[in-house]
C-alpha cells in the first residue's frame, strides 16, 4: 500500500469546465497548472483528473479514440507532464481516469475489427457470428458494420465493449473465454497504456466501471482476476502508484481484485444513498436531509460490511459528489451541506471532493445534454471563481462557452467564499486542516460507534482520541455521554454539556477530543 494515500485527500476535476487559460471556452491542463495553488490551498494534496484524452467526446472523454494522446481541446502531452511535475513539486499527487472496458468507435482497433477481412484485431472487442445473432440479452448494436456481425457496448452506442472474455459461456460460436490468447492481449493492451502514463509521472488511475470487464461474470471472478494481476504489476514496478475502482464492493473490489480504494457510490439502496440522497417521491428520507428522519442503522448495515472485510487492505473513498450526480445542492441547504462535510471528514477512507462542491454550486435542471452528459450536464457547468466575467472561468465570449455559467440570484464563487468565514468554503478547509493536523482523523485509523440507535438521533463515534456526535434532525437530542476533561475541538451549530449527558442541538455536529 503506498504510503501517500493514508492522508490523502482527492480533489475531482473535470477538466473542460474547471479553468480556461487560452479564451476558447474549454477549462484545459495549463489552467489546471495554474490553480494547483488553490487546490492544494483548500486542504487536498491529490487530483483525480477526468478523461484527458484523444476523444470524440460523445460522452465527454469516456468514449477513447487514442489512449496514448491528449485531446487537443486540453493541450498537450507535453503539457500533461508539466502538470505531474508541478504537481509532484508542491507534494501533490495526480491520478489519470482509465477506461478499460470500452473504446470509442472511431478507435483505430475498432476501424480494424469492424472490417470484413480477419486481422490480430478481430477479436479485440465483442462481435457476434452473424448480423442474424443479436441476443435479447446483451447491449448489441445490429447491422452498421461490414464485418457479418452485431458488436456488444457498454453503453452509449459509440462505446464498443473491450473483449476481455465470457465467465460463463452461453454462445460459443463467438464468446471466448477469458483465457483465450486474444483476451489475455486485451488485458495487456490496458496495462501497457497504464504503463506508458506511469513512467510519464502519473500517480496512478481511477478506474472507470472496473467490473465491466469480463461478460457474464456475476460474480466478478474473472474480472477481479485480471486487475490482481494489475495490482501485481504495479506492486513489483511501481509501488508508489495507486489504483481505485469505480466498483462500490468493498469484498471485490479491494480484497479480491486488489485495489487500493474504492468509492462509496449513490447506489439505490446502499449505505450512501440512505446517508444522503434517499428520496422516495418527492419526499427525502436521508439521515441528511432538512426535516431529517433517516435512519443511520440503514447506513452501519451496509457500510460495516465492506469496512470489516477491507479496512486492514484497502479504503472505502466518500465522496461530496461526482460528474455523474446531481450536485448536492439538489438535494440539502448549504447547512446540511456543512453537516455532511463535516462527517465525511472525520469518517475513515479517503475522501473525494468535487470541483464546486467547496463553494456549494448549484445543480442545473434547466440545461440541454451537453456531450452526452444528459441528467449528469447540470452537474459539469464551468467552475465559479469570482465575480469578473463569466465567473473568472474563461475571457472568451459568452456563447463559447462549454456550458453556461450559472447567473441565477446568490450563484456562489470562491472570491465571496474565501473571505467569508462563515461559508462551505471556509469550513471545508477548516475540517481538512483538522484532519490534515490529526493523525486519527485520517484514512486509515479505526471507526468505532458509540450511539446509533434506529431511526434516532444523535449519531455518535469515534475515531482515536476524538468522539464525533451529528445531529441533523430538526430537534434538539441528548445522549449519555461523559465529556470530563474533554477538549472541544470544532462545532457547528450548539451542544450544552449536563455532566453524564450531552445535548446536541438540531443541526449540529460536535468533534471533542478526550
Amino acid at each position: 500500500m503506498p504510503k501517500w494515500l493514508n492522508d490523502a485527500v482527492f480533489y475531482e476535476i473535470y477538466p473542460q469546465s474547471f479553468y480556461d487559460s487560452n479564451g476558447d471556452g474549454i477549462g484545459d491542463i495549463n489552467g489546471i497548472i495554474q490553480k494547483l495553488d488553490y487546490v492544494k490551498g483548500l486542504g487536498c494534496n491529490a487530483i483525480w483528473l477526468n478523461p484527458v484524452y484523444d476523444s470524440p467526446f460523445m460522452d465527454a472523454g469516456y468514449d477513447v479514440r487514442d489512449y496514448y494522446k491528449v485531446a487537443p481541446r486540453y493541450g498537450t502531452n507535453e503539457d500533461l507532464v508539466r502538470l505531474f511535475e508541478a504537481a509532484h513539486r508542491k507534494g501533490m499527487k495526480i491520478l489519470l481516469d482509465l477506461v478499460p472496458g470500452h473504446t470509442s468507435d472511431t478507435h483505430p482497433w475498432f476501424q480494424i475489427a469492424k472490417r470484413a477481412r480477419e486481422t490480430d484485431l478481430s477479436n479485440r472487442y465483442i462481435f457476434t457470428k452473424s448480423v442474424w445473432d443479436a441476443p435479447p440479452e446483451y447491449r448489441l448494436m445490429c447491422g452498421i458494420c461490414e464485418r457479418n456481425g452485431n458488436y456488444l457496448v457498454n453503453y452509449f452506442s459509440s462505446q464498443p465493449a473491450l473483449n476481455y472474455g465470457f465467465y460463463e459461456i452461453t454462445h460459443p460460436e463467438w464468446q471466448l473465454p477469458p483465457d483465450h490468447p486474444d483476451c489475455l492481449r486485451t488485458a495487456e493492451a490496458i496495462r501497457a497504456v497504464m504503463r506508458f502514463w506511469l513512467d510519464k509521472g502519473a500517480d496512478g488511475f481511477r478506474v472507470d466501471m472496473a467490473d465491466s470487464l469480463v461478460k457474464n461474470d456475476d460474480e466478478k471472478i474473472a474480472t477481479a482476476r485480471i486487475w490482481r494481476s494489475v495490482r501485481e504489476m504495479l506492486d513489483r514496478d511501481y509501488p508508489d502508484a495507486v489504483m481505485i475502482s469505480e466498483w462500490s464492493n468493498p469484498q471485490r473490489s479491494i480484497v479480491n481484485a486488489g485495489f487500493h480504494a474504492d468509492f462509496y457510490l449513490d447506489h439505490q439502496g446502499n449505505g450512501y444513498n440512505s446517508l444522503f440522497r434517499k428520496k422516495i417521491g418527492d419526499d427525502n428520507q436521508s439521515f441528511f436531509a432538512d426535516s431529517s428522519h433517516g435512519d443511520i442503522e440503514e447506513f452501519l448495515a451496509d457500510y460495516f460490511l465492506g469496512y470489516n472485510c477491507s479496512k486492514d487492505k484497502g479504503y472505502i473513498c466518500f465522496i461530496t459528489n461526482n460528474h455523474d450526480m446531481p450536485r448536492a445542492t439538489f438535494y440539502m441547504t448549504d447547512w446540511m451541506i456543512k453537516l455532511t462535510h463535516a462527517f465525511m471528514m472525520t469518517m475513515p477512507g479517503v475522501p473525494f471532493i468535487y470541483y464546486g462542491d467547496e463553494i456549494g454550486m448549484r445543480y442545473r435542471t434547466d440545461l440541454i445534454s451537453k456531450e452526452g452528459g444528459f441528467s449528469r450536464t447540470g452537474s459539469r457547468t464551468p467552475m465559479q471563481w469570482s465575480y469578473e466575467k463569466n465567473a473568472g472561468f474563461s475571457d472568451c465570449d459568452e456563447d463559447m462557452l462549454y456550458l453556461p455559467i450559472d447567473k441565477s440570484e446568490g450563484a456562489p464563487n470562491v472570491e465571496s467564499q474565501q473571505n467569508d468565514p462563515g461559508s462551505i468554503y471556509a469550513n471545508l478547509k477548516a475540517l481538512l486542516a483538522l484532519r490534515k493536523a490529526n493523525p486519527s482523523l485520517r484514512n486509515d485509523s479505526d471507526l468505532e460507534v458509540v450511539y446509533a440507535k434506529s431511526h434516532g438521533f444523535p449519531f455518535v463515534y469515534r475515531r482515536g482520541e476524538f468522539t464525533v456526535f451529528v445531529n441533523p434532525s430538526d430537534n434538539d437530542e441528548q445522549v449519555d455521554y461523559d465529556m470530563n476533561g474533554a477538549e472541544v475541538v470544532y462545532v457547528l451549530g450548539g451542544y450544552e454539556n449536563h455532566g453524564s449527558s450531552v445535548r446536541i442541538c438540531s443541526r449540529s455536529f460536535l468533534l471533542i477530543k478526550q
